[in-house]
């Protein structure tokens, strides 16, 4: 008997699981718990077996008794080998219950011994197989896990489908993995129970693999050489680590534009079927690999004749994958290309180059291969790459204009001007805008360990100080050293001083010192004829004085916008284009603002600037999100979210938007997830502009969820970083009504007010219309709260048309639901006399205005209202006195199902809100009832009653 113990990892090793396979891991789990099997399956090293022993470690604790086999190819041709590892250790258990023949079968065929074959008695043999399972499943379930299925010996591969087909209701489950290309797994399906879920392990993508190289260690590799390792190993995680392991003990690093060097136990994994090919094919392969899209018409001008034949063989060993629809030739699998050209001597590599060097019809590619040709200094060579750099800077591709770049560098002679540290830079400025911040650092730092003069360190400082982010406290030693270098150069003083703006801002949260760094920046940059850092200055300065709420802010959006322009600057994400942008959609000109963000993104992603395409995709998700577009909100956000995890750029900022898409049209769990993620990368960079964003997200979420509370804690900390920061301009955050309607439903109207009050005077002076109608709505719940329903409905109405024309859908949308909610609401209370609510009663105009925006989470909660209904009201009897400082001795639960029973929620409405089930509602109420002293809702109701007339 095999207990899990002999299936659990080290601890070091455990984690690789759940990179890249959480969803699939928990797919299997669930299967396994609801008594099924597993297959899983999926090429060489994809990790297949180590999901297998987790998911075998994981459950083996539920399963009394666990079998195990694990074939090799060496051992696949020994019959009943993997017969023996299962039942060897049991055999004593079982035998003594099986019959005769088949007890004798079995033990022949487990030990050798004896004259018992498949051919001679194989019935008994696979009936005492059936029968073993069933007398150790008798004693509790059992679970067979079973690695590598494509080796088990025939004979045991056809006893165990033989026992899975007929186990029945038996509590056996299979655990089973098996090497397949494609979607072949289902000639191993007959070895498993009928009802086996068959799970394809696919590759992972960048953001997994660097997540894996990182746990493993490899933490110095770049994200440009993680992005080389992802594309060379096609995701596989076992070929990713190889490649990793090699980069990171190796003491020198690739040239730029050179494949990854691949170590030698992943080049015999791929390249043992090249030893069937002649030297000339092997030859003509590696200039297929040297290639960027190979085709037969460059294999012939780069002098390979008979290319047609060659390359026909090699498609049909598996090398090559060849469609007639398309004319580039592709390797069955990216490391077979990287193997091919590692395996290649340098002097045959050269020749290669040089010979695509003429061949390839692309001057960028032309350049490319005459660098890899060339060995030494040559300024024509250098010339000529720099000039590749600068096309493929022009056609928005950054990141190859940085590797050509360094080329270039790498070609030019030290005399020369401009010299190689001034090509570096420009490769570093390069990668900055292509998003990868690790190369551009370390570039700029190799850079100041040699420059001398202040432009060139300046420049390089820029650099570094560019790549920290939004972690601008970690480079805060930086300014001194970079202000020393600049002496007192006008220009270059601009540059720093527009970095100390950022620094002002993000690390010390404080807009005014912000504000006025940006300006000296501004006066700086036009002394000394720096157009691009003023413009860049002078939208930073736009930009904050927006948020400040400062009546300077619409004369320096026109300064920013004022001709001449720099066309990097008014697409940048931080230039004048943004600054307009962020000016309107706070004016509530959504229209506008979305054409401007549209026209943004777009040029932006035809320039490659990845850094601005992450914050363009999120202020646009931002505009279709307040314009009621939920649905496009969400693709966009975790669109934007996906790209930002993938660069390293902006994570937190995208979190934040995304969690606010979610809870609006998603999944509200992600939701609170993500805003913590946004908060948590905030703290560590200590970036207190986008705490406060990612809490007001936070805040959010929390009242999508149901938890008012919690949503009150969140918001009031927003309160008091905006506050602390400067921040008066209510149109940034918009959190202001959400925590007034929270603190409304905790009982705290009062509070309620006098955020509504504050926030109006700011939204009255700066004519933040959509803003002053979302506080109109909070004080409407307000006005209910103390029993002014009338006012409510009439202030409500009045609210739903103004945002609706405005254009603001959710907010809309929401201000529906809170007049049918309180007229639903009136309606179960006891009026007597009192005129009824003008009005209809119903939720189908919330959530047809909820469904319209695709907003689910909101349109669940309108769903659960609706069929709840207005709760029907008793005729009071005698009302039993019941003391308010009663509620204090309730539980937690308790208090929070009795305070939204005083808002009249139903039991399904409070089940929804709080996510348990009606029937915990109910037994939590009669607890409440009997500590309370009452007998029903109503005497809760008018509990509620007596606290509003106090």
């Amino acid at each position: 008997m095999t207990g899990r113990r002999d299936f659990q990892e080290p601890p070091r090793s455990r984690p690789d699981l759940v990179i890249g396979r959480e969803e699939l891991f928990t797919s299997a789990r669930e299967q396994l718990s609801r008594g099924g099997s597993v297959l899983l399956h999926g090429p060489a090293g994809i990790g297949k077996s180590t999901v297998l022993r987790a998911l075998a470690a994981d459950y083996g604790g539920a399963a009394r008794t666990v079998l195990r086999c694990s074939a090799t190819e060496s051992e696949s041709h020994l019959p009943f080998l993997a017969l023996a590892d299962l039942f060897g250790l049991v055999l004593e258990d079982v035998s003594g219950a099986l019959p005769g023949a088949q007890r004798t079968a079995l033990e022949s065929a487990l030990t050798g011994r004896g004259e018992s074959t498949l051919q001679r008695d194989g019935l008994a043999l696979r009936l005492a197989v059936l029968s073993a399972l069933r007398v150790l499943a008798a004693k509790g379930p059992v679970l067979v896990v079973a690695d590598d299925l494509q080796w088990l010996d025939a004979a045991s591969a056809e006893l165990l489908g033989f026992a899975a087909r007929r186990l029945g209701d038996t509590p056996v489950q299979m655990l089973c993995a098996v090497r397949t290309e494609g979607q072949e797994y289902d000639r191993h399906l007959p070895a498993s129970p009928p009802d086996t879920l068959a799970v394809r392990l696919g590759p992972l993508n960048r953001t997994q693999v660097s997540a894996l190289l990182d746990h493993r260690g490899y933490t110095p590799l770049s994200r440009s050489t993680i992005r080389d390792i992802h594309r060379t190993s096609g995701g596989n995680p076992l070929f990713a680590l190889e490649l990793g392991r090699a980069l990171a003990e190796s003491p020198a690093r690739p040239r730029p534009g050179e494949p990854l060097p691949v170590p030698t136990s992943l080049r015999a994994l791929v390249l043992s079927r090249l030893e069937m090919l002649s030297d000339e094919a092997r030859r003509t392969l590696l200039v297929a690999s040297a290639g960027a899209r190979p085709t037969l018409a460059l294999l012939h001008a780069a002098g390979r004749e008979n290319a047609e034949a060659e390359t026909a063989r090699a498609a049909a060993l598996g090398l090559l994958v060849t469609d007639p629809e398309a004319p580039a030739l592709r390797f069955a699998h990216p490391l077979i290309s990287a193997a091919l050209y590692a395996e290649a001597p340098a002097q045959e590599r050269r020749a290669v180059h040089a010979a695509l060097s003429t061949a390839a019809s692309d001057p960028i590619e032309r350049a490319r291969h005459l660098a890899l040709a060339t060995t030494g200094t040559d300024p024509d060579v250098a010339a000529r790459l720099a000039e590749a750099g600068a096309l493929a800077r022009d056609r928005g591709a950054p990141s190859v204009a940085a590797s050509l770049g360094l080329l270039s560098a790498r070609h030019t002679p030290a005399d020369s001007a401009p010299g190689p540290d001034e090509r570096r830079l420009q490769a570093a400025e390069d990668a900055i805008t292509a998003g990868e911040a690790d190369l551009a650092r370390d570039i700029a730092r190799d850079v100041l360990t040699r420059a001398t003069v202040p432009a060139e360190r300046v420049r390089a400082w820029m650099v570094v100080i560019e790549a920290a982010g939004q972690a601008l406290g970690e480079v805060d030693a930086v300014f001194p050293q970079v202000l020393a270098d600049a002496g007192d150069d006008p220009r270059l003083l601009a540059q720093v001083y527009y970095q100390l703006a950022w620094r002002g801002l993000v690390v010390e949260g404080d807009f005014a010192e912000a504000r006025q760094e940006a300006a000296h920046a501004a006066e700086l940059a036009a002394r000394g004829g720096d157009r691009r850092t003023e413009l860049m200055a002078l939208s930073f300065q736009a930009s904050t004085e927006t948020l400040m709420g400062h009546p300077d802010a619409p004369v320096t959006v026109k300064r920013a916008l004022k001709e001449p322009q720099d066309p990097y600057v008014a697409c940048h994400h931080n230039g004048a284009g943004s600054a307009r942008f962020r000016w309107l959609i706070m004016s509530d000109q959504l229209p506008e603002a979305r054409a401007t963000i549209t026209a943004l993104l777009r040029e932006v992603r035809r320039r490659g600037m990845v850094e601005s395409e992450v914050h363009f995709l999120r202020f646009l998700a931002d505009t279709e999100l307040r314009s009621g577009h939920c649905g496009r909100a969400l693709d966009l956000a975790r669109e934007s979210l996906r790209l930002a995890r993938d660069s390293g750029i902006g994570e937190g900022a995208s979190a934040m938007l995304a969690s606010l898409a979610e809870a609006s049209a998603g999944d509200v769990d992600r939701a609170l997830a993500l805003a913590r993620e946004a908060a948590d990368h905030a703290e560590v960079d200590g970036d207190q502009m986008y705490l406060s964003r990612a809490l007001a997200a936070l805040g959010y979420a929390q009242l999508v969820a149901g938890d008012p509370a919690a949503t009150v804690r969140s918001l009031r900390r927003v309160r008091e970083l905006e506050q602390g920061l400067g921040i008066n301009d209510p149109g940034r955050g918009r959190w202001h009504g959400d925590l007034a309607e929270a603190l409304v439903r905790i009982g705290e109207p009062g509070e309620a007010q006098d955020v509504i009050d504050t926030t109006r005077a700011h939204a009255l002076r700066l004519g933040r219309q959509s803003v002053l109608a979302v506080l109109d709505r909070a004080e409407a719940l307000v006005r209910a709260a103390r029993g002014e329903h009338e006012a409510a409905v009439a202030r409500l109405t009045s609210v739903q048309d103004r945002l609706g024309r405005l254009g603001y859908g959710l907010e809309e949308a929401r201000a529906a639901f809170a007049l049918a909610r309180l007229r639903a609401q009136a309606a179960a209370l006891p009026r007597g006399g009192a005129r009824p609510l003008p009005g209809p009663a119903s939720y189908d105009e919330a959530a047809r205005l909820f469904r319209r925006c695709r907003a689910l989470p909101w349109l669940r909660q309108v769903d659960a209202a609706a069929t709840a209904g207005p709760t029907a009201v008793e005729a009071p009897a005698a009302t039993p006195a019941v003391s308010l400082d009663a509620l204090e001795g309730l539980a937690a639960m308790e208090r929070q199902v009795a305070s939204l029973v005083m808002e009249g929620a139903t039991n399904r409405e409070i089940a929804a809100r709080l996510f348990i089930s009606v029937k915990t509602v109910e037994a939590t109420l009669t607890r409440v009832y009997r500590k309370l002293g009452i007998r029903s809702r109503v005497d809760i109701v008018r509990l509620a009653a007596g606290r509003r007339t106090t």
